[in-house]
This record gives structure tokens, C-alpha cells and sequence, in this order.
């Protein structure tokens, strides 16, 4: 009885050891088949250029298709949803951005996913900078001038405009106005396009919006830009100082995007995308690419990704929370 049980045994491993074989190249094969990357936005916009740049890349060096497929809506939550709910299988990924990451969850009353028990974190892709911008006849050429300005009217008396109501220019104006100790009226506008007619027509004296539409309003002297809202100096505006440097260390309010998964992914194959596209954004070719279209590298890996999460769910939940903005 013993040895049959054991001639058993040793063909059950035998056939199995093919499969298992089996299972795990395709494992180690992946991509075997074309990925899906989700953009939430529209096609055109600097989300969906950002997301084909990425799809370019990793089509280019596995030889599998990488598509793009845009899904809008709900500030991006839509697209996001949908990733959240695919097979966590590497097949299905998300070009997603500080909203979808970050603020969204405090803008919504009714979220369809949580942006870090959902998801598996891959990678950061790129950032753009805000910038603080004024009429020509605005009374201030730096941005302490601006501040005690904004103080000797008093609060909500200077007003400024940008395209949304928690967008990115919105919220880092108040971010601004919460470490300086002012407040501003807010006009809010159906799009970039709409801010920057009326900051030159001077029906509005200043705005905070992403910097890449105003740039050459500002280097004609149409405009005048006061501080960058990234960490550092904006490559394509280096004379424009940061809000950092001029009297508020720390601040950052760039605009953000990043590559993630569904929660459950193997953790392989998460490493392998999280390698490649880091890779990739720190290449030269992807880097001009990115600059091209008007956005900024910003390379990190997947704990990279996770950790700087964390700390801007932190810091935007306390600047939404000051202005009071109320979920919709």
C-alpha cells in the first residue's frame, strides 16, 4: 500500500511540475498580451498626453500594445472606478492625477473608491506648476508686495480667478492664503482659456492656474508672474521665483500624476511596471517628450509613489478643510 501511495505521489508532482512550470513563465512572460491604460480625461488635455507618453514607452520596449483609453467624468473618479474594479491582473492601469490620488476624497460627498486600499501603487509620472499671476496694473511686482496688499484691503477684496472650484489653481490659492494669512475672493471660470481672457482684458486683477497656457503672455509682458508653485524653479520660466523661496518654505502645490493598478496585482508584476516606467521617465527621450507637453518628469517608484500619497492627503485635507470647501 505504502509504495503505491508513493508512485501516486511522485506522479501527481510529475504531472504537476509541467504546469506549475507553465504557470509560472507566463508569470515572468508578462506582458503576454495588450494593456489597457485608463486616462479619466478627455483626449487632448496634458493628462491624456502624459498617459499616451507612457503607453508609447512601454509599447515600444515589451512589443506589446499599450492603449490609452479614455474614460471622463466626475473629475476623473469615472476612469478611476473603472480601474479600481478590474481583474488585478497588470492588464488594466490607471493614468491618474493629484485629484484622483488625493483630493477628490475631500471635493465628493460619494467616492467609488479609496484612492490606497483600492489601488496598487506603481509609479509617479510628471507634475506642472501653478503659477500666481497678476495684471500689469496691479499694484505689486513680487509676491510680498501681493501679500500686503491682499492684508491693507482687507479680506476678499482682491479677487482672482481660476478654472474650478477644488481645482489645482483653487486650492493652491488658498493654500497660499492660509500660510500668509489672507483671504481672496474667489471667480471661478469654465476653463483655462476663460481665466487668462479675462486676466488680460484686466476684468480680473490676478489668477492661480497651471503655468503652461499663460507662459507666453508673461514673457511678452502681457502679464506678470509673481511665484511658481513647485518645489523648485519651473524649467521653461527659470527667472519666475517659487512661493518657497520667497518667504514660505515647504510650499508646494504642483499638480501631479502617477501610474497605478488594482489592489491585488501580483506584487512581480507591480515591480516590473514600477522599474520600467521609472526607467522611462528618467530617460532622456521621455523626459523631452513630457516637457513638450508642458509638463514636468517626476520620477519615483511604486514606495515612492505610496509614501508621497500619504503625505499630500495630509496637507490637502488641512487646506481644504481651512477654506471650508464643501464636498459636492
Amino acid at each position: 500500500m505504502t509504495s503505491t501511495i508513493t508512485r501516486r505521489v511522485a506522479l501527481a508532482g510529475a504531472l504537476a511540475t509541467p504546469f506549475l512550470a507553465r504557470a509560472g513563465h507566463a508569470q515572468d512572460a508578462y506582458p503576454s498580451k495588450q494593456i489597457r491604460l485608463v486616462v479619466p480625461f478627455a483626449p487632448g488635455g496634458t493628462t491624456d498626453l502624459l498617459g499616451r507618453i507612457v503607453a508609447q514607452y512601454l509599447t515600444e520596449v515589451w512589443g506589446q500594445q499599450v492603449i490609452v483609453d479614455n474614460k471622463a467624468g466626475a473629475g476623473g473618479n469615472l476612469g478611476a472606478e473603472l480601474v479600481a474594479k478590474a481583474p488585478p491582473d497588470g492588464y488594466t492601469l490607471l493614468l491618474g492625477t493629484i485629484g484622483t490620488a488625493v483630493t477628490n476624497q475631500f471635493l465628493y460627498k460619494a467616492m467609488p473608491y479609496d484612492s490606497l486600499k483600492n489601488f496598487a501603487p506603481v509609479a509617479l509620472v510628471g507634475e506642472v506648476a501653478n503659477v500666481l499671476v497678476v495684471h500689469p496694473s496691479f499694484p505689486a511686482k513680487t509676491l510680498k508686495e501681493f501679500v500686503d496688499y491682499c492684508k491693507q484691503q482687507g479680506p476678499n477684496k482682491v479677487s482672482y480667478g481660476s478654472p474650478a472650484i477644488g481645482g489645482s489653481g483653487n486650492l493652491a490659492m488658498e493654500y497660499l492664503a492660509e500660510r500668509a494669512g489672507i483671504k481672496l475672493e474667489h471667480v471661478v471660470y469654465r476653463g483655462s482659456s476663460l481665466v487668462l481672457k479675462d486676466l488680460l482684458a484686466g476684468h480680473i486683477p490676478t489668477a492661480m492656474d497651471n503655468l503652461p497656457p499663460y507662459l507666453q503672455h508673461i514673457q511678452s509682458g502681457a502679464l506678470r508672474a509673481l511665484g511658481v508653485s513647485t518645489a523648485k524653479r519651473w524649467f521653461a520660466a527659470p527667472d519666475v521665483p517659487t512661493i518657497a523661496e520667497q518667504g514660505y518654505p515647504g510650499f508646494d502645490a504642483a499638480p501631479w500624476w502617477y501610474v497605478s493598478a488594482p489592489a491585488g496585482t501580483p506584487p512581480d508584476i507591480v515591480t516590473k511596471l514600477s522599474t520600467e516606467i521609472t526607467k522611462g521617465i528618467r530617460s532622456e527621450a521621455v523626459i523631452k517628450k513630457i516637457r513638450d507637453a508642458g509638463a514636468a518628469e517626476l520620477a519615483g517608484d511604486a514606495a515612492a509613489l505610496l509614501k508621497f500619497m500619504e503625505s499630500e492627503t495630509v496637507k490637502w485635507k488641512k487646506v481644504v478643510t481651512a477654506a471650508k470647501l464643501e464636498p459636492q
